[in-house]
C-alpha cells in the first residue's frame, strides 16, 4: 500500500528539493481516479487538473524505489544513515539500538510506521471504531487498466463487502487490494485461507475482475487489519510521532503518503524549533499537534462521509458504515472540515456529487451555503465590523519558513485555527463595531505607519475575513 500519490505531496517534495529525482524516474502518471461508487455503479472520474494547477497531475509508485530516492536525497542532504540497525526501545537522551549500543540524541523522531514503537510500547493508541477493517492486497502482472485518459489513475470499485482498488505501476504491474470488514475478512481468511478469499474478493467485483481476467498474481497477498488510529499525544519530552506512527485513516483516499510526507515537514520545523529556541518548544509542540491534527481530521470526516454516502451496494459492510457516517459528529462541523483546505485533493467534488449524503448533512450543507452568499459583499471605510461570536485572537507559534515563530492565529470552536499577519490579528482585535476606517486609524498610530496604506490593507483583509466568517459587516 502507499503508491497512490496526491499532488499537495509533490508541492512538499518539491519544496525539499527531490521532485525532480521522482518525475525522471519514470512512474505512472496519475491524473485522477476512477471510482465505481455512490448512487449508481457506473464510474466516475475526477482530475487534479480541475482543482490543482501548479500539478495537475501525481503519480502512482513504486514504494521500494520511492522510499530508495528519499533516503539518497536525505544522505545527500547531510543526514547520516545506518541502515540494517533495529531499535529495542526509546530514551529522553536517544535511543538503543538491538545490539545493545545507545545513540544519543536530543530528539528523536518516530517514523516507524505501523509499527509505531513509541506509542504502542507508551500505551497512546487511540483506535478508530468506525474504520474497524481489513486488507488484502497484493501484486498482479498483466491483466488491463482503464482507457485514456484515465489509464493512470487509481480505480476504486465498491461491491457487496468492501471495496477494492487497482492501481497501475510501471511494467505492467498492478498493486490491488480488497477492504472488508474485519470480522468478516479475519472468518473469511480463517475458512479459505489468504490467497484464495482474496481471489474469492476480486471475483465479486465485477469490473476489477475483468481487468485483472488474464492477469497473475506475482507478490502476496499480504494482509494488515485495525490500522486506523490516532496518538493520544504526538509529542513529548525527547520525541515526536510522524507518519503512520501517529495516526492513520484508511486508505480510500490515498492520504497514508500526503499524512506521513506534510507530517514530516511539520516535524522538522518542530525539532529545528526545539533545538533552536528552546523556549518555544511547548508552543511549537501545540502548533505541531494542532496542524498535523486539523490534517486528520479533514480527511477522516471526509472518509467517513464518502463511506455513508455509497448507496449502490446492499450488504451488512455498507448498511453498518452508512449508520454510523450518518450520525458521526455535528454535521456543520463536519462541513467545514470536509471542505477547508481540500481544494487540490478535489474529493469533496466527488462526495458531494456522487453520494447520497445523510439528511442532516445534505440540510447542513444547504444552510452553509446560504450564509456564505450572504457574506459576498464589497466593504470599504465607512462600514463597521465586529468578530463573529465565539472567535478570539490568540498568540500562538506558527508555522514559518523551515520552523515554528511567535505569532498570531484567529481561533474558535467549530473551526480550524487561521494564521494571520499582526495587521490583520489588529484589525479582529479591534473590531468592536467601529468603522474600518477608525480602525485603520488607530492600527496606523500604534505602528507609527502611513495612513493611507494601512487603511488600504485594512479594507482589503476585512473582505476577506468577513467572507471567510471571521468579522461580521454590521
Amino acid at each position: 500500500m502507499g503508491e497512490s500519490l496526491l499532488p499537495a505531496t509533490l508541492a512538499i517534495l518539491d519544496d525539499i528539493g527531490v521532485l525532480p529525482a521522482i518525475e525522471a524516474e519514470g512512474f505512472v502518471r496519475k491524473a485522477g481516479a476512477t471510482m465505481s461508487w455512490g448512487r449508481d455503479t457506473e464510474p466516475w472520474s475526477w482530475y487534479f487538473a480541475e482543482t490543482n494547477r501548479r500539478f495537475p497531475h501525481s503519480y502512482q509508485v513504486w514504494r521500494p524505489r520511492f522510499d530508495q530516492i528519499l533516503l539518497e536525497h536525505s544522505v545527500r542532504s547531510g543526514a547520516h544513515v545506518r541502515q540494517g540497525e533495529a531499535v529495542r526501545s526509546v530514551h529522553e537522551d536517544g535511543v538503543e539500538l538491538e545490539s545493545g549500543a545507545r545513540v544519543e540524541a536530543p530528539m528523536v523522531v518516530d517514523a516507524t510506521g505501523q509499527s509505531a514503537l513509541l506509542a504502542s510500547s507508551h500505551g497512546l493508541q487511540e483506535w478508530d471504531p468506525f474504520f474497524r477493517n481489513l486488507a488484502v492486497y497484493g501484486y498482479f502482472v498483466g491483466g488491463c487498466h482503464l482507457d485514456p485518459p484515465d489509464d493512470g489513475n487509481i480505480f476504486i470499485e465498491a461491491y457487496e463487502h468492501g471495496w477494492l482498488w487497482k492501481i497501475p505501476l510501471a511494467g505492467g504491474i498492478s498493486s490491488v487490494g480488497a477492504v472488508v470488514d474485519r470480522d468478516f475478512g479475519a472468518a473469511g481468511v480463517r475458512k479459505r485461507g489468504r490467497e484464495r478469499f482474496f481471489l474469492d474478493q476480486l471475483a465479486a467485483a465485477t469490473r476489477s475482475s475483468v481487468m485483472l481476467k488474464d492477469a497473475t498474481l506475482r507478490d502476496g497477498p499480504f494482509a494488515v487489519r485495525d490500522w486506523s488510529w490516532c496518538a493520544r499525544t504526538m509529542t513529548g519530552p525527547g520525541f515526536v510521532l510522524v507518519g503512520d506512527a501517529a495516526c492513520f485513516i484508511d486508505p480510500l483516499f490515498s492520504t497514508g503518503v500526503h499524512l506521513a510526507v506534510s507530517g514530516a515537514h511539520l516535524a522538522a520545523a518542530y525539532v529545528t524549533t526545539a533545538l533552536r529556541t528552546p523556549s518555544l518548544t511547548a508552543a511549537a509542540a501545540e502548533s505541531y499537534e494542532r496542524l498535523y491534527r486539523t490534517q486528520y481530521g479533514h480527511f477522516h470526516e471526509l472518509a467517513t462521509l464518502f463511506y455513508a454516502s455509497n448507496r449502490a451496494r446492499d450488504s451488512y459492510f455498507w448498511e453498518a458504515r452508512r449508520l454510523s457516517g450518518a450520525t458521526h459528529g455535528d454535521p456543520r462541523s463536519a462541513f467545514v472540515r470536509a471542505v477547508s483546505g481540500q481544494a487540490a485533493a478535489g474529493y469533496e467534488r466527488s462526495v458531494l456529487g456522487h453520494g447520497v449524503l445523510p439528511d442532516d448533512f445534505a440540510a447542513a450543507l444547504e444552510t452553509e451555503l446560504a450564509w456564505r452568499e450572504t457574506r459576498r459583499i464589497r466593504p470599504d471605510g465607512t462600514t463597521c465590523v465586529r468578530m463573529a461570536a465565539g472567535l478570539e485572537v490568540r498568540q500562538a507559534a506558527v508555522l514559518g519558513d523551515g520552523c515554528f515563530e511567535p505569532g498570531y492565529v484567529i481561533a474558535g470552536p467549530g473551526r480550524d485555527d487561521l494564521p494571520v499577519s499582526t495587521l490583520v490579528a489588529s484589525l479582529a482585535h479591534h473590531a468592536r463595531d467601529d468603522t474600518l476606517d477608525a480602525i485603520a486609524a488607530r492600527i496606523a498610530r500604534a505602528n507609527d505607519a502611513d495612513a493611507e496604506q494601512v487603511r488600504e490593507a485594512t479594507v482589503a483583509a476585512a473582505e476577506l475575513l468577513i467572507a471567510d466568517g471571521v468579522l461580521q459587516a454590521l
